[in-house]
């Protein structure tokens, strides 16, 4: 996007010419910074710029998805981005949590205070008009702490809209950057590179991370994005509301798992069920470990039973049976199932997205919205107590056998061990019949124990049992 000049954009130029050229003069203490421009390496000046002259960038990545925190504000920025109010808008989403805009980032704190005891270390970027490239959060606290100067580097005069996104992004993805973007806006930058044109692979460089994450990153967006769109719920006043983009902000780890799930899974339905479940818990905000216990047959299995009347939408009849084209045989329709958990899970997401909106709720909706997030959330917890509860029951039938088999792996370990000692004469015998005598007994136990109760014992048992009788 090109914006227009901002409006003391030629009062910020001359003070930057000015600066500029004091510093080439060596009228002051010379300092430059390497940026990357157009695919080359290129050193410019750093000068002390007022705060008040600079700019924020509207376009930063950094507050990317916040902007919609408020849309009233967000209108104005866009319309009219260098006004005040639309700066303050910047000012106080920049120094905002990025998953609660209405809360101080514990982090814009910290650079505070660092900024405030030790100075400004590194130099922000700015166009020669004044835009911040790099250095808006540092601006932010600089202002905050009353301080009156920050130190920038200048872009060339030919500078354009594309090599502001470019430098930014560059700088940012620096391993020594101080503050990283959050989750969503880095999500939302590599989509932007991608919109350019960039193939999977450059971006993947440009990012320093893998194909497969940026793939990964790409599904992740669809995936909240479609969320969005099925939150999109109209109040009675006649106005949308849905779900944003940050409500997403702190689900980075369970999106990622859920993603590395559904791929790996071969069949279409049992991945759009895990997806369905999976996704209403990370709506209800469980956590990361809760989400684990999800898997396919969890709306089946442990919350159908317990969902109320209003988590149980009409949904289209589908039909019994569906024919397979070409074949003059009928086979069960899969979908009707998909189309219970959709339904369910589209009451919350709009039940969220009103949520989120209180204020432009009738008491009728408000009361609607809270007692579907309520049904939810006990149905939810319930399925995962009994989920739970199935998880550790089959990790107690499975720890027996585990533990055995470690057993083997490590007496085959010992075996080479021996082996090894005796060439070299450094066997101890007499410690070894000690330890052995050790695995006689612990085996017997192991015989006794694993009899019991078992009238038909299989091929291994049936050796322990020999091997540990008074006649083996």
């Amino acid at each position: 996007m090109v914006l227009p000049e901002p409006p003391g954009g030629q009062d910020v130029r001359s003070l930057v010419e000015r600066r500029l050229a004091e510093v080439q003069r060596g009228q002051s203490a010379r300092e430059s910074v390497t940026i990357e421009w157009r695919g080359r390496p290129l050193s410019i000046d750093v000068i002390d710029m007022p705060v008040e002259m600079a700019y924020y960038n509207p376009e930063t990545h950094r507050i990317r998805a916040q902007r919609e925190h408020d849309p009233v504000r967000d209108a104005h920025l866009t319309a009219d981005p260098w006004s005040p109010a639309s700066q303050d808008y910047l000012h106080d989403l920049l120094k905002a949590s990025p998953a609660n805009p209405d809360r101080e980032d514990p982090d814009f704190v910290a650079l505070q205070d660092d900024l405030k005891e030790y100075g400004q270390k590194d130099p922000g970027i700015i166009t020669p008009t004044g835009i911040l490239v790099n250095g808006n959060t540092r601006r932010a606290a600089l202002k905050n702490i009353g301080q009156s100067n920050i130190r920038v580097g200048v872009l060339p005069n030919d500078w354009s809209w594309s090599d502001i996104g470019a430098v930014e992004l560059e700088l940012q993805l620096r391993k020594e950057h101080r503050r990283e973007y959050s989750y969503i806006n880095w999500l939302l930058a590599i989509e932007e590179e991608e919109a350019k044109g960039r193939a999977v692979a450059e971006i993947g460089k440009s990012f320093r991370i893998h194909q497969k994450t940026v793939q990964q990153a790409r599904w992740i967006l669809s995936f909240i994005r479609e969320a969005i769109d099925r939150s999109r719920v109209t109040l009675s006043d006649g106005s949308t509301v849905s779900m944003r983009l940050i409500d997403f902000e702190k689900d980075q780890e369970k999106l990622r798992e859920l993603h590395r799930a559904y791929i790996n899974m071969r069949d279409p339905e049992k991945a759009d069920a895990l997806k369905e479940a999976r996704l209403l818990a990370i709506l209800l905000g469980k956590s990361k470990t809760d989400v684990r216990l999800i898997e396919d047959n969890f709306a089946d299995k442990y919350l159908e039973s317990k969902l109320t009347p209003e988590l149980k939408p009409e949904v289209t009849a589908a039909p019994p049976t569906v024919k397979i084209p070409g074949l003059s045989i009928n086979v069960p329709d899969s979908s009707s199932k998909i189309k219970r958990a959709r339904a369910t899970t589209d009451t919350v997401l709009k039940a969220k997205a009103q949520a989120a909106a209180a204020t432009q709720l009738t008491p009728r909706e408000s009361t609607e919205a809270n007692k579907v997030i309520a049904a939810a959330e006990q149905a939810v917890e319930s399925g995962l107590e009994s989920a739970g509860r199935d998880v550790r029951l089959r990790k107690r039938k499975l720890a027996a056998p585990e533990k055995v088999s470690d057993a083997t792996d490590i007496l085959k370990s010992c075996i080479d061990d021996i082996a090894q000692a005796r060439s070299q004469a450094l066997l101890d015998y007499e410690a070894l019949d000690e330890a052995i005598v050790g695995l006689r007994d612990t085996l017997q136990k192991l015989a006794k124990y694993a009899s019991r109760g078992v009238s038909d014992p299989g091929e291994g048992l049936i050796w322990l049992q020999n091997a540990t009788s008074d006649r083996g």
